[in-house]
């Protein structure tokens, strides 16, 4: 996955340069009082993946728990997640589902606008991700991670290595920001698909074991019934034989 490395790059470079200004230079890194929370939902459109997406709405669920003092808006990317959440009467204030077979950057572009712009008119102070890591084939890791406002570097300042920025840290603030988010974004929806397609691929494995073993159970069985019904005849064919003499 190409698009990890660049985009936890970025993040670290962002925060690091985020660290050296106010906070309250760009609405993405002002922090505010929390009355609302934003939760994105990665979930696939698709079962047969095993506890991939029960996972996830079950982590989900225990974050609006944690939150549950303030006002909770879902955003449900995949169709499992939205249907799910629907039916529970969850305030879902976005949508996304259906393209994760085709998916493309400007699927990232559309889901950063739509956080973002909730964040930026408060109908969101807080944005949270929740959705499954891509660790291995055999393993995928729930992650909950804070995406705006934007976490910056705890490192005290006075430890910073002096670097000089042209034009400066705001403008450069300003033209990367809104790019980071989507960047993020795309990462996420990366990991989740990947992550979906391992853990659909080991459940598909372990049912056709399971199938398999049970096949193998079933015509042992078969083949004892079958061996029992033919002794039985035998032994009736014996019996009278020995009846008429």
């Amino acid at each position: 996955m190409n698009a990890r490395p660049y985009s936890l790059t970025l993040r670290d470079a962002i925060r690091d340069l985020s660290s050296r200004v106010e906070r309250s230079a760009h609405p993405l890194l002002e922090v505010r009082d929390v009355d609302h929370v934003g939760i994105v939902v990665l979930t696939g459109d698709r079962g047969l993946a095993g506890s991939f997406n029960v996972n996830i709405m079950k982590r989900a669920q225990q974050l609006m728990r944690e939150n549950a003092n303030h006002k909770l808006h879902l955003v449900t990317v995949g169709k499992k997640g939205g249907e799910f959440f629907s039916r529970r009467g969850a305030d879902i204030s976005g949508r996304m589902q259906g393209f994760f077979n085709h998916m493309e950057f400007k699927h990232a572009i559309e889901l950063g606008d739509m956080v973002t712009s909730q964040y930026l008119n408060s109908t969101m102070d807080r944005v949270y991700l929740v959705y499954n890591e891509f660790k291995s084939v055999i393993q995928q890791q729930v992650v909950v991670e804070q995406l705006l406002p934007i976490v910056p570097d705890d490192k005290d300042r006075h430890d910073h290595t002096e670097i000089i920025f042209e034009p400066n840290e705001i403008e450069i603030l300003n033209a990367i920001l809104p790019k980071y988010v989507n960047v993020q974004l795309w990462r996420v929806m990366l990991e989740s698909y990947a992550a979906e397609m391992a853990a659909r691929m080991t459940a598909m494995e372990n049912a056709t074991k399971n199938a398999g073993e049970l096949i193998d159970s079933l015509t042992l069985t078969y083949n004892k019934a079958r061996q029992a019904a033919i002794t039985g005849e035998i032994l009736e064919i014996v019996a009278g034989a020995e009846s008429l003499k």
